[in-house]
């Protein structure tokens, strides 16, 4: 399975973090719970009910089932951190940018006469802080992955394909059929 834009922007996020977050399933339900105030909310983020909760809390259940670690583990990683998180955001996107390396299908619009045929591309890019920019603020804002998807060919368009807009004026770039998609800060 390829990660998601929106994945790829939080585990880079989540290689900031000072310190490690919960690991034993009691720990991080004992941080969530903490974290939503109280085990309803923690229930419903979940998917599960709030007796189960409590059981985990108390050290009765111990093992997660697969599916539920897994939103357990995401739902920690969202929450673990806030501060470090948005310095490492903030920096991204004023000063540092951001690097991404991709194994996607790259297409054209461009001038007639001119190869504008698809074809699957490694590229590693550095973006400038303005496309970090637009990421982030996209996929706060709920983006879908066709949007975050855009904002990246928009950016790369900028920076590899036009080398900064000193050639290939006109190019469009479409970036479709990602098979691999990891950012870094």
């Amino acid at each position: 399975m390829v990660d998601s834009f929106g994945e790829g922007l939080d585990r880079a996020l989540e290689g900031v973090f000072t310190r490690k977050p919960p690991q034993s399933a009691q720990a991080q339900m004992k941080y969530l719970v903490k974290q939503l105030q109280g085990t309803r909310a923690v229930a419903q983020a979940l998917g599960v009910s709030q007796r189960t909760v409590e059981r985990y809390v108390a050290g009765k259940l111990k093992r997660p089932r697969q599916d539920l670690r897994g939103r357990i583990e995401r739902e920690v990683a969202r929450r673990w951190q806030p501060q470090v998180r948005a310095r490492a955001r903030r920096k991204a996107s004023s000063t540092d940018g951001l690097m991404i390396y991709t194994r996607a299908r790259f297409g054209y619009t461009a001038a007639p006469g001119t190869t504008d045929d698809a074809r699957i591309r490694d590229i590693t890019q550095a973006l400038p802080p303005e496309y970090a920019d637009r990421l982030f603020t996209a996929h706060e804002q709920g983006a879908t992955e066709q949007q975050l998807q855009q904002i990246a060919a928009d950016g790369l368009a900028h920076v590899y394909f036009r080398a900064n807009e000193t050639r290939a004026h006109d190019l469009g770039v479409q970036f479709t059929d990602v098979e691999d998609i990891q950012i870094e800060l």
